[in-house]
């Protein structure tokens, strides 16, 4: 078998070799060796928001004379270059590894201190310059917090409006269709079928609102706590001139509390955001799982709506289509309820002045902000956006639904109208025609009384 070549590094700990062609050193090469658990790496929004935090770290440290201006300039150089062209291969990391994160501060370093000295023609220190200012200990809460306000407000806040956009379209396509209202899975009062489309609707708009409350809490950084939160190593004025470097950078508002030792001893913002994602996956089953409903069939189910075929359902039998939409968002909701579980226990793991799960919070969070994104959009273009109405369905079992009787209780009374119904159900036939032998009322009383239509604008029950 062919030796891979490798180059010897040293650390405080002494010398270790790592492969010749990484721009990383011997703390990443450390943490690749103790940590072979996962396979899976820090996800790349996270680096993304680490290599933010060197760049505006640098920029803030040589204004402030921490740093030489050609070092602190070779490192914005080099982290904007990082941040147009990611080098994923260069961040193998595990998932699973120590629980402040230092590896991957160290692996991000240690790449942008290696491509820095290349470009200086000077030796750029990961820990000296590089991390100046800063520990893994703010680096990383930090880091938490800014991936999760990109991926919040560029991608999952705009994919859930563009979905409930979609729903309200749809909707308003819907609003003359009248179906049979379903409660406990029976028959209940007729509702339009544009009535349960804004009910999906206001129910994803209130997890759009639950979750833009959080974006204050999420936008303040532990960034220039340094270790414990008391700012050693770090100017007075480093918190402040970094959030507003940060916030230019990226267009969106971070903060700089005074006190920072809460967001590096808990991580309940994180938390509180993972319970929100539980509540929007919970929505989004509640919808998809009533899209199968409405779908099932064609001939054995409610057959009510008809989803887009969009590939064969079964490799045994011919013809079948699936509702493959909502049952792969069903499988991100399950994923979404499961990560929070885990940030849960994670969240728990604050001791003293550091939560020491860190990475696992990173990327349950980021996971969780990504699929959800992600699933919200396909769920809305590929399933919503164009379904079909089986109006003869709906018809026909909204004609023989015998829970229309409950528009004759002011007229017979509940008694009365019960009877009518219990023969309608076993005599399976439509409640006019019943009514009309058990009643002294006329046709046109009863199709006014029982017109479905008119009902759905008179619903009370909740």
């Amino acid at each position: 078998m062919a030796q891979h070549k490798t180059r010897t590094e040293t650390d405080s700990l002494g010398s270790i070799d790592v492969p010749e062609h990484a721009l990383y050193g011997a703390q990443t090469q450390r943490a690749v060796n103790n940590f072979p658990i996962s396979g899976q790496e820090m996800p790349s929004e996270f680096i993304r928001a680490v290599v933010l935090i060197k760049r505006c770290a640098a920029s803030v440290n040589t204004s402030e004379g921490a740093l030489d201006a050609d070092v602190a300039g070779s490192i914005v150089e080099v982290c904007d270059a990082l941040l147009a062209e990611p080098l994923p291969e260069q961040f193998p990391v595990d998932i699973y590894q120590t629980g402040s994160g230092t590896s991957t501060n160290m692996n991000v370093n240690e790449v942008i201190a290696s491509l820095a000295s290349r470009a200086l023609g000077k030796p750029v220190s990961a820990n000296d310059h590089v991390n100046c200012s800063q520990s893994s200990n703010d680096v990383i809460p930090s880091a938490i917090h800014i991936a999760a306000t990109i991926a919040l407000q560029e991608q999952l806040l705009p994919a859930i409006s563009h979905l409930i956009s979609v729903i309200e379209r749809r909707a308003e396509d819907c609003r003359d269709y009248v179906k049979t209202g379903r409660t406990h899975l029976m028959d209940a009062m007729p509702i339009t079928l544009g009535q349960e489309l804004y009910g999906w609707a206001d129910q994803l708009r209130k997890c759009h609102q639950r979750l833009a409350r959080l974006q204050p809490q999420l936008s303040e950084l532990a960034q220039g706590g340094t270790a414990v939160g008391t700012g050693v190593n770090a100017s007075a004025s480093f918190a402040a001139a970094f959030v507003r470097e940060l916030s230019a950078l990226t267009g969106l508002s971070f903060a700089a509390p005074e006190r920072k030792f809460d967001l590096m001893a808990s991580q309940d913002t994180a938390l509180a955001l993972s319970g929100e994602l539980k509540t929007l996956a919970a929505s989004l089953t509640k919808v998809c799982n009533d899209l199968r409903w409405m779908n099932s069939g064609p001939l054995s189910g409610l057959g009510e709506i008809r989803l887009p075929a969009l590939q064969p359902g079964s490799s045994i039998m011919p013809g079948k289509v699936n509702p493959v939409i909502p049952e792969a968002v069903l499988m991100v909701a399950a994923t979404v309820i499961g990560n929070d579980t885990s940030m849960t226990v994670a969240g728990q793991s604050g001791n003293f002045q550091l939560n020491v799960m860190l990475p696992l919070i990173a990327c349950k969070l980021l996971e969780s902000l990504r699929l959800l994104a992600n699933a919200s959009r396909v769920l809305a273009d590929s399933a919503i956006a164009g379904f079909e109405v089986q109006t003869e369905s709906l018809t026909e079992s909204l004609a023989r639904n015998p829970v229309l009787v409950t528009a004759l209780n002011p007229v017979i009374g509940y008694m009365a109208a019960a009877d009518i119904a219990k023969q309608a159900y076993a005599e399976n036939r439509p409640i006019i025609d019943v009514a009309l032998e058990k009643t002294d009322l006329s046709r046109q009383e009863l199709e006014t009384l029982l017109d479905p239509l008119s009902l759905t604008g008179n619903l009370t029950e909740t």
